[in-house]
């Protein structure tokens, strides 16, 4: 029964292992896309080529590999983005790019089809089974040379085009809106000016937190010695919780755990010579540690 148990929970985390995975390759986007490069943005060759941009939406990196690029509605696995490359791990709310020049020899970023501007482009990004669309955007034709459509917000919004002006500039591998300030904190600093407020809730959160973790802590313990006690009861057959206590089933001193956990260590780590396996523990009751004790001294007491 427990490896059956054991099976069905092994099978639960694998599919939900896989549904994360998929779920995570869903928070991708094609963010920006530029199509005539003339001064741009270059590549790893120092070329300028027309590139496309892809967002990672969500909070934990994102491996775009096994995921396919394609500019043809027929074809949803043109590009295979290869599975070899490391950098293709798309960190949290980053970018990156794929140069649309026709040379995929040239590596993992290459892309094996390119843009024409002389006409509408299609451009989708398909999931690793080659027919689950994750994004897709019709780029219109006409774009100028160094001009980009892309998205107003990352990830999101409508989109635009943008001329390459001092509101409106190109924006690769970077957040297409760029905030110059944040109405939050504006706000708290207009209501908490000192930081008052928040020096509170700091020490609220760190008391609440060592309040739980002792609850836990409590919880936890308390229990392992009330299942502690009942293997003890179970194993000398005593159902008596009286009679138990008396016979202190389930109680162990310290001294003995230490010797049970230094006997463990040392035959799991073979750092021990092989002896008769028994271990003596005397207690002394001394007010004073024997370790530090002068009569212990490797030095002979001086004769006056």
């Amino acid at each position: 029964m427990n490896k059956k148990r054991f099976g069905i929970l092994v099978v639960l985390m694998a599919a939900f292992c896989l549904n994360m995975q998929a779920q995570s390759a869903t928070s991708l986007r094609i963010n920006e896309v530029l199509i005539v490069n003339e001064t741009n943005f270059q590549d790893d060759y120092g070329v300028h080529s027309a590139w496309i941009e892809i967002y990672n939406t969500s909070y934990a990196s994102v491996d775009i590999k096994g995921c396919f690029l394609t500019n043809d509605e027929n074809n949803p696995t043109m590009y295979p983005i290869p599975k070899s490359d490391v950098l293709t791990l798309i960190k949290p709310r980053q970018h990156v790019i794929f140069w649309a020049d026709g040379q995929p020899s040239r590596g993992t970023f290459h892309v094996n089809f390119t843009l024409d501007p002389t006409k509408k482009n299609y451009i989708a990004l398909y999931d690793s089974n080659g027919k689950t669309l994750i994004d897709k955007v019709e780029v219109p034709a006409g774009l100028l040379a160094d001009q980009s459509y892309a998205r107003i917000k990352d990830g999101h919004g409508t989109w635009e085009t943008k001329t390459g002006g001092l509101t409106d500039y190109v924006t690769p591998s970077t957040n297409n809106m760029t905030l110059d300030s944040n109405k939050k904190i504006d706000n708290f600093k207009k209501h908490d000016s000192i930081g008052i407020g928040m020096a509170i809730t700091a020490m609220l959160v760190v008391f609440s937190g060592l309040i739980l973790l002792y609850v836990i802590f409590k919880f936890v313990g308390n229990t392992a010695v009330r299942m502690g006690k009942r293997n003890a009861m179970k194993a000398h057959g005593i159902t008596d919780k009286t009679e138990a206590k008396e016979k202190g089933l389930g109680q162990r001193s310290g001294e003995e755990f230490a010797a049970i956990s230094m006997a463990m260590h040392e035959f799991l780590n073979d750092a021990h010579d092989y002896e008769d396996m028994i271990i003596t523990i005397n207690k002394v009751k001394r007010t004073y540690s024997p370790w530090s004790s002068k009569i212990y001294t490797l030095r002979e007491t001086p004769k006056r």
